[in-house]
C-alpha cells in the first residue's frame, strides 16, 4: 500500500450524535422521585437553557460543514500527504496535541514543522483509521477510531526514539477537534501509549495492570474481550 493508499474508513455501525448549538436534554426524573431530586431536575435543566442562548464562539461553519471540513483535513494528512493542504484547513494560530507524548506544535509555523518533518512523512504506508463514533456540537467534533499500522518505520509523532520494531498495532484513539472562524484551531489527540509498547514488546503485561490489542478489539466489539480479567488475575 503506497503514501496515497492510506485507508480511513467508517466501521459498520459507526454511530454520530449531533449536539445541536450546545443544547444538552437530560432525561426527566422519575415521576415519584423526591422533591430534592425535582429541583436538581430544573437547575440543570435552566442551566442548559443558559448556556444555548449565551453568545456563541466564533464559528462560521453549519454541523454538516464541519464534519466536510475535518474529512478533507485527514485526507490531505493521510491519503494525498500534502502540508500545504493540510495547513489549508487550519485557522491562522492553530495548535496540536498529541496527549500521551506531548507532540505537535503551537501556532503556525510550529504546526506546518512538526505535520512536514514529524507527522506526515512519518506514517507508515499500511496506517488504517476506522472510525468508530462521532459526536458532533456547535464547534466541536469528537472521534472515536481504531488505529492500526505496521511499526516498519520510525514515528516520531507516536513513538518518539523507538526504532522499528516491525510489529503491527491496532489501538484506540480518540481526536477531539475545535473549530474557530471557519477552520481547524486545535487537536487534542488521545491514545493509551501502555498498550502501544505492549504490542511493540516494549512493555511486560505480566508485570503491569496494562493490555494489548485486545484493547482495539473490545471498542470494535464489546463481546470480544472478557471484562475485568485484570481484576480476576489479583
Amino acid at each position: 500500500m503506497g503514501m496515497g493508499q492510506r485507508l480511513h474508513k467508517k466501521a459498520p455501525g459507526a454511530r454520530a450524535v449531533f449536539v445541536r448549538r450546545g443544547i444538552y436534554s437530560p432525561h426527566p426524573p422519575h415521576p415519584h422521585a423526591s422533591v430534592a431530586a425535582l429541583r436538581i431536575y430544573m437547575g440543570v435543566m435552566a442551566w442548559y437553557s443558559l448556556g444555548s442562548m449565551s453568545t456563541p464562539q466564533p464559528n462560521e461553519l453549519s454541523l454538516e460543514a464541519m464534519e466536510q471540513l475535518w474529512e478533507e483535513h485527514v485526507k490531505c494528512e493521510f491519503s494525498t500527504c500534502n502540508v500545504d493542504d493540510t495547513m489549508a484547513t487550519m485557522t491562522s494560530t492553530p495548535y496540536v496535541n498529541h496527549v500521551p507524548v506531548l507532540t505537535g506544535g503551537v501556532g503556525r509555523e510550529a504546526v506546518r514543522e512538526f505535520y512536514s518533518r514529524h507527522f506526515i512523512p512519518k506514517m507508515p504506508p499500511d496506517t488504517q483509521t476506522t472510525l468508530v463514533s462521532r459526536t458532533v456540537g456547535r464547534d466541536q467534533i469528537v472521534d472515536e477510531m481504531i488505529f492500526k499500522f505496521t511499526h516498519t518505520i520510525e514515528m516520531d509523532w507516536m513513538l518518539p526514539g523507538v526504532a522499528p520494531t516491525g510489529k503491527s498495532v491496532a489501538v484506540p484513539l480518540v481526536a477531539i477537534v475545535h473549530f474557530q472562524d471557519g477552520k481547524v484551531s486545535h487537536e487534542h489527540i488521545y491514545w493509551d501509549q501502555a498498550s502501544v509498547l505492549v504490542q511493540l514488546g516494549l512493555l511486560d503485561p505480566a508485570m503491569l495492570p496494562v493490555a494489548g490489542r485486545e484493547t482495539a478489539r473490545k471498542v470494535e466489539d464489546p463481546d470480544s474481550e472478557p471484562s475485568n480479567e485484570l481484576i480476576n488475575m489479583v
